[in-house]
């Protein structure tokens, strides 16, 4: 299983969502699980040392003369079965690698969560050819495409600019929206599969660098539809 997770505007907690979603499917999926970081703040978020080496940008700048063994030898061990497929350095292209590259992850029998960041007009990225091309073709290739956005009127005008339809949403609700699940399901066509409310219990996690080790329990009750 192949699941992309992106956003169309920053600060949507795209990471955050992506990381435990991969933890979840670790811990029930008898070989573990992958989480890919296209996006590029997964180490930040684990309390990784940057840089950690080669990954996902190396492989595919590499070319067809790399396969799957090759991006195996790049995994970085995290926690309880889950493994990360850091995103190297390097812009991440060229785009035409990108079917490639989400066909090598669908073969894997463990289950893959990829965070491919930020798509459309809101991404801030240093290559706009490579990467934003490259993230959202992996993220229009996986077989549940999951776009996280907050309940307001910006996000959900950008995200229907991006050209993927996600087939499910992760709501992160905040308090005050005038925006209610039902009016995005029905902007965006796609069911809200999740809904996370924000809470200083996730931030403390991540300060701490315990956010792996010990999700906060709402959010893996919130997350547990979407895994």
């Amino acid at each position: 299983m192949l699941v992309a997770c992106w956003s169309a505007k920053g600060g949507a907690g795209t990471t955050v969502v992506a990381a435990a979603l991969a933890a979840l499917l670790a811990r029930s999926a008898p070989g573990g699980a992958v989480l890919a970081d296209l996006g590029g703040d997964t180490p930040a978020l684990v309390g990784l040392a940057e840089p950690i080496g080669l990954g996902l940008a190396d492989w595919l700048a590499a070319g067809s003369g790399v396969g799957a063994p090759a991006l195996a030898e790049v995994e970085v061990p995290l926690c309880d079965g889950l493994t990360l497929l850091p995103r190297g350095c390097g812009a991440l292209g060229p785009p035409a690698r990108a079917e490639v590259l989400a066909a090598v992850l669908a073969d894997d029998p463990r289950p893959i969560v990829v965070d491919c960041g930020v798509l459309g007009a809101g991404a801030d990225k240093p290559c706009p050819v490579c990467d934003g091309d490259l993230a959202l073709r992996v993220a229009s290739c996986a077989s549940l495409s999951l776009l996280v956005l907050r309940p307001c009127y910006l996000a959900v005008r950008r995200a229907v600019a991006v050209p993927v339809r996600p087939s499910g949403l992760v709501l992160v609700r905040e308090p005050g929206r005038s925006l209610t699940a039902d009016d995005i399901e029905q902007v965006l066509g796609a069911p809200v599969r999740a809904e996370i409310d924000i809470e200083p219990a996730v931030a403390r996690a991540v300060d701490a660098g315990t956010f792996l080790h010990r999700l906060p329990s709402s959010l893996v009750r919130a997350l547990h539809a979407a895994a």
